[in-house]
């Protein structure tokens, strides 16, 4: 595509590519797009105010670092630590009071035919 100046079409709005070029003011970028059933890798050139810097490398760095000092303290207590990220288990079991919040009967609304 021509190099132009302006924002990217809203079907590439929030996208994570890669950078394939560097220009004065803008960044080519490969950003794959679903187009019906298959996915197409795109070469866009954006200007470098409509970018920004991805923060999953961020996380995974921090992540990294956070297990590299639990393992320190685990070796140092002498006890085995898990390093995965689990997903969130079931919350816990409660009660619901009845008293100000009574029962509701529901059931779908009978079809009457009208001649």
């Amino acid at each position: 595509g021509a190099i132009q100046k302006g924002m990217p079409h809203k079907s590439y709005h929030g996208r994570t590519g890669r950078v394939f070029n560097v220009t004065k003011h803008a960044v080519g970028v490969v950003v794959n797009k679903r187009v019906r059933g298959r996915i197409l890798p795109k070469k866009l050139n954006i200007r470098i105010e409509h970018i920004k810097h991805s923060n999953c490398r961020l996380d995974f760095l921090k992540r990294m670092q956070e297990n590299e000092a639990k393992k320190v303290e685990a070796r140092a207590a002498g006890t085995k630590v898990n390093l995965r990220r689990e997903p969130l288990g079931p919350r816990g079991a409660h009660f619901v009071s009845t008293k100000t919040n009574k029962p509701q009967i529901i059931e779908p609304i009978r079809y009457e035919f009208i001649a």
